[in-house]
């Protein structure tokens, strides 16, 4: 047995979509990395059900191993498959700990693996890290609607199992240099012919992919009207962003529940997040953490928005985004770039 096989380990869940690797398992890659550095342990990423993949970028991006695990050839990889490949994986490699991204394949695959091996799972984690005093995972998660945060041990179980929320870290950056071993494996985890996966269609929600997008532009109860909050559309829409919403603009019915930001919505990590009318709330902020660059509006210069804002304008929301539509088509009208 190998140096990095007697190593304890930390198992990274790769994010798998329609059979391919999804460049957020990078930034489950610098969740690992930075448990693993803490506990002296090696990272294995698993890939279930992926044939081929650019598995040299996930060394590169953190992982010791990479373990492409397959099961029998059916055509397509269903939730159940996933979870019983990330079940036989564990039970051959015995991880201190296992973690995945809180999106539908993570939501779905860890609590199947979790409930199989009898052992706690931790779901939609803001934060990670390793107790000092015991070497326990730390999973941190909002609890009773978002208004506190509740800190988390799996004390008498393992693996220690969490999701973590997309965006609640930024990636590491790739190391051409980085070593690690690609391992093949096929466990015989059978079939179940009452499950097949027959299509998959996207969300097509207007907004945008708010995760994904480089700006994102979001309203709060300061846009004091449905009327108001429909400004921002348009300027989403000039701006080429996605466009979110606080959890008072979700519940007055501005904006559906897909648009809604912070602890009990998406979190968001753009080079640029406008607040319009938003107070920044706790809830709201632990949301936007990563973001670049933030830019507020609102009328009241207490406002909490502008204690992490880079850039404040102490004015009426819905005032100031129509003047921001008029310049923009302005610049538009004379042939200049946003």
């Amino acid at each position: 047995m190998s140096d990095l096989e007697q190593q304890p380990r930390v198992m990274i869940l790769a994010e798998i979509r329609n059979r391919q690797i999804h460049d957020l398992t990078l930034e489950l890659l610098a969740w690992g990395r930075k448990l693993a550095d803490q506990l002296g342990a090696a990272v294995d990423c698993v890939t279930p059900g992926v044939e081929q993949g650019d598995f040299n970028k996930l060394i590169q991006g953190g992982a010791d191993r990479v373990l492409a695990v397959r099961g029998d050839s059916r055509d397509g990889l269903v939730i159940t498959d996933a979870a019983r490949l990330l079940v036989a994986t564990i039970r051959a490699e015995q991880p201190e700990i296992v973690i995945a991204a809180a999106t539908t394949f993570g939501r779905t695959v860890m609590p199947v693996a979790a409930a199989r091996l009898a052992t706690g799972l931790t779901a939609d984690c803001t934060a990670l890290d390793i107790d000092p005093k015991d070497n326990l995972l730390l999973q941190t998660r909002p609890a009773i609607g978002g208004n506190i945060m509740a800190t988390i041990k799996t004390v008498q179980t393992r693996p220690q199992m969490a999701t973590v929320r997309p965006r609640s870290i930024k990636p590491g950056g790739l190391d051409p240099d980085r070593r690690g071993e690609i391992v093949l494996r096929q466990y015989d985890i059978g079939a179940d012919a009452r499950e097949v996966l027959l299509s998959f269609t996207p969300d097509a929600e207007q907004g945008g992919n708010l995760e994904n997008a480089a700006i994102v532009v979001s309203g709060g109860k300061g846009m004091k009207s449905k009327e108001n909050y429909q400004l921002l559309e348009e300027l989403a829409s000039l701006l080429g962003a996605g466009l979110g919403a606080t959890r008072d603009a979700v519940e007055a019915g501005w904006a559906p529940f897909s648009r809604q930001i912070g602890l009990t919505g998406k979190t968001v990590s753009p080079k640029v997040y406008l607040a319009a009318g938003v107070a920044g709330k706790i809830q709201h902020l632990a949301g936007i953490l990563t973001a670049e660059y933030i830019i507020a509006i609102n009328e009241d210069p207490e406002a909490q928005i502008f204690k992490v804002a880079d850039l404040g304008i102490v004015g009426d929301a819905p005032g100031v985004a129509a003047q921001l539509i008029q310049a923009l088509k302005a610049r538009q009208a004379d042939g200049r770039e946003n």
